[in-house]
């Protein structure tokens, strides 16, 4: 793609069929490939009204599976985690390759190198059905991350596979998880290495009212000078939780931080905006006041930054051996550290 080429994004907003009360793993699978069977013909008929220059699609977060209810660890890793090279992602990756798209999304996935765990994954699948980018989300309250086994998953990854960035002809693209879009320094980290367009997969609270999660995402893309293509759940089907608690506000945003398009509650494709990349390398290279990607000073946070808050590593044992927690252990630990701050002063 050269400077000038443009295109269509969208942020497709989809009901989630959740898997809590599948009775066993093989119920689980079969309405997860029930759902991408019923996404096929969604994104099929969205590009056919949107048009050909449609090449990116975001899907929500959890989208195959909703989220854990009370199940521990190990239940949620075998009832609802994908296996890296599993049928979901086949059937995955077909979808991309017939409708010619990338494709964006969020799912529980299993990773050899650290048995008994799952982590958070966004994804990017190319247009030849290959899965080009796996970012593992780094925030979470509840379950696993790579910060918890950080030392392993750097010797096995490294730190493009912390912060992933993928060069495509749509441009350099990136994914952030759900509530991680409150976190400035995450965007930005992607912002240093390239990334110009940052998939969002959440499923987020529906409100009228602006919410934490919707602000931020215009000051995401306005501080950082790149586009977010935001996509939330249209409902979450099939739990004790009312479904429409989290549907609508799927948007696209620009690299103002302007909103160009943006989904009321329900399924929808209304969430779909042109994407100029060549705009936003024009901005990005032009001197002035408004380039604030270019005004960054970051020697000044350098200190402040290399003192720990929440610890890493505490899913790893002194031995470097993988240790499984219950859903105490992430409470426990943000008590800890909340602790810690109080001794520090930071916080009163």
């Amino acid at each position: 793609m050269t400077d000038t080429g443009i295109y269509q994004a969208l942020a497709l907003q989809v009901g989630c069929a959740a898997v809590n009360r599948c009775q066993d793993r093989a119920g689980a699978r079969e309405r997860m490939l029930e759902t991408i069977t019923r996404l096929r013909a969604q994104i099929r008929a969205s590009k056919a009204f949107i048009g050909p220059h449609l090449r990116l699609v975001v899907l929500p977060e959890y989208f195959l599976t909703g989220f854990p209810m009370g199940e521990s660890i190990a239940a949620w890793a075998d009832k609802a985690a994908l296996e890296m090279t599993g049928p979901e992602y086949e059937a995955l990756s077909a979808l991309s390759a017939d409708n010619g798209i990338y494709l964006s999304g969020n799912a529980y996935e299993l990773d050899d190198h650290f048995p008994g765990l799952y982590f958070q994954t966004s994804f990017i699948i190319a247009p030849n059905g290959n899965v080009e980018l796996r970012y593992r989300r780094l925030i979470s309250m509840f379950a696993p991350t790579p910060h918890d086994v950080l030392d392993r998953y750097l010797d096995i990854y490294g730190l493009d596979g912390l912060f992933p960035v993928l060069d495509t002809p749509l441009g350099r693209l990136a994914a952030v998880a759900s509530e991680e879009i409150l976190y400035p320094e995450l965007t930005r980290a992607f912002a240093l290495r390239g990334a110009e367009l940052i998939c969002h997969s959440s499923s987020e609270v529906g409100s009228p009212l602006p919410t934490p999660k919707n602000i931020a995402k215009q000051a995401r893309a306005y501080e950082n000078h790149v586009y977010v293509v935001s996509a939330n759940s249209a409902g979450i089907n099939d739990i004790d939780i009312p479904a429409a608690s989290t549907d609508g506000g799927s948007k696209v945003v620009d690299f103002h931080g302007q909103v160009l398009a943006e989904a009321s509650p329900g399924e929808s494709m209304v969430a779909n905006a042109e994407i100029d990349i060549g705009a936003l390398r024009h901005y990005r290279r032009r001197p002035g006041m408004g380039n604030l990607l270019s005004r960054q000073r970051l020697e000044l946070f350098t200190g402040l930054y290399a003192g720990s808050v929440y610890p890493a590593n505490t899913l790893l044992n002194a031995d470097g051996a993988i240790r499984i927690p219950d859903r105490q252990h992430f409470l426990q630990t943000q008590a800890g550290t909340i602790a810690a701050l109080l001794e520090r002063g930071i916080i009163r």
